[in-house]
C-alpha cells in the first residue's frame, strides 16, 4: 500500500472516531435535521470551492450521474438515517456498530462483484457479528424502546453505506474522488434542504459553541477531506478492505463518548463490541488466507 494510501487510511480511522460524538453534538439545540443540512451546505460549498482552484470539471455522462447517484446513496440516505438515530444512542454506539460494515459490504460484493466473500469461515464471522449485534440490542432495551430504534437506525444506515460502495465499484467510472463526493453533494443538497424546510425550517435562534463548531468541524473536515479521502480508497482498494477501517474506529469512539461525553461503558457493551471486532478480526484473516490459496 503506497504512503498516499496508508495516509488516507490513517487519518479516515481518526475521522471515523471522532464523526460520531460531532453528530450528536451537533444537533443538540439545532435539531438533528437543521445539524445534517447545514453540514452538507458547508460541504457542498467546500467541494465546489476546491473543484474550481484544482480547475477540475464535473463529467455528465451516463457512469458518472449513475456514480453521483450512488454516492448520494451515502451522503442523503445514509447519513440522514444515522443523524436521526443519534438522538437516541450514546455516540460510541454508532462507531460500533458499522463496524459491521465490512460483514455488510462482503456480502453485498459477493453478490455484486463476484468477490469471494462467502467462505465457510467468513459465514462464521458473519455469525459472530450478528451475535456481537444482538448483545448491543440487549443492551438498549435497558435503555427503552428508542434506543432499540436507534440501532436500528444505524443498523439501516450502515447498510446504505455498504451498498452505496459497492455500487460504485460497480459502475467503475474511473472519476476523481473530489468530482464524486462534489456530485454525490450536489445531488443530496436539495433533497436535504426540502426535507428540512418541509419539516422543520425554522432557524435556530440559538446556537451553542459546542454545536456550532460540530457542524463546521463535520463540514469541512468530515464531508469534504474525509469522503474524497473515503472516495480515493474506494479507487485503489477493494470495498471490503476499505469498510475494514471500522475495525479501529470503534473502541476509539467508545472512549471518547466514555472520558468526554460520560456516556455509559456497561460490560454489555463490551461483550457486544468484542464480538464485532472479533468478527472483523476473523472476516480479515479469512480474507487473507482466501488470498493466498487463491
Amino acid at each position: 500500500m503506497r504512503l498516499g494510501l496508508v495516509f488516507a487510511y490513517i487519518f479516515i480511522v481518526l475521522l471515523w472516531s471522532t464523526t460520531p460524538l460531532a453528530i450528536k453534538w451537533s444537533g443538540e439545540g439545532p435539531g438533528y435535521l437543521f445539524g445534517v443540512t447545514a453540514r452538507m451546505t458547508i460541504g457542498a460549498a467546500c467541494t465546489l470551492m476546491t473543484l474550481g482552484l484544482s480547475q477540475q470539471r464535473l463529467s455528465w455522462h451516463k457512469k458518472a450521474v449513475l456514480t453521483y447517484m450512488a454516492v448520494a446513496v451515502q451522503i442523503f440516505g445514509s447519513m440522514l438515517i444515522v443523524y436521526w438515530a443519534a438522538q437516541f444512542i450514546p455516540s460510541g454506539w454508532i462507531s460500533v456498530i458499522f463496524g459491521l460494515t465490512p460483514l455488510m459490504t462482503a456480502i453485498l460484493a459477493a453478490v455484486c462483484l463476484n468477490e469471494a466473500s462467502l467462505s465457510v469461515g467468513k459465514v462464521i464471522s458473519y455469525i459472530l457479528g450478528i451475535a456481537g449485534l444482538a448483545v448491543m440490542f440487549g443492551s438498549a432495551m435497558q435503555l427503552g424502546q428508542d434506543a432499540m430504534l436507534g440501532i436500528a437506525g444505524v443498523l439501516a444506515s450502515t447498510f446504505l453505506q455498504s451498498l452505496s460502495a459497492v455500487w460504485v465499484k460497480r459502475i467503475d467510472a474511473k472519476l476523481p474522488a473530489l468530482t464524486q463526493v462534489t456530485g454525490g453533494l450536489l445531488f443530496s443538497m436539495p433533497l436535504y434542504i426540502g426535507l428540512w424546510l418541509s419539516l422543520d425550517g425554522h432557524w435556530p435562534t440559538t446556537l451553542s459553541p459546542v454545536s456550532l463548531w460540530s457542524i463546521v468541524y463535520l463540514g469541512v473536515i468530515a464531508t469534504t477531506v474525509g469522503f474524497i479521502l473515503y472516495y480515493y480508497l474506494l479507487i485503489y482498494l477493494s470495498a471490503t478492505r476499505v469498510s475494514l477501517i471500522t475495525l479501529i474506529s470503534p473502541i476509539l469512539a467508545l472512549a471518547l463518548g466514555h472520558f468526554i461525553n460520560h456516556e455509559p461503558f456497561t460490560l454489555k457493551v463490551l461483550a457486544g463490541t468484542a464480538l464485532i471486532l472479533l468478527a472483523l478480526i476473523s472476516h480479515e484473516f479469512f480474507d487473507r488466507n482466501t488470498s493466498k490459496t487463491a
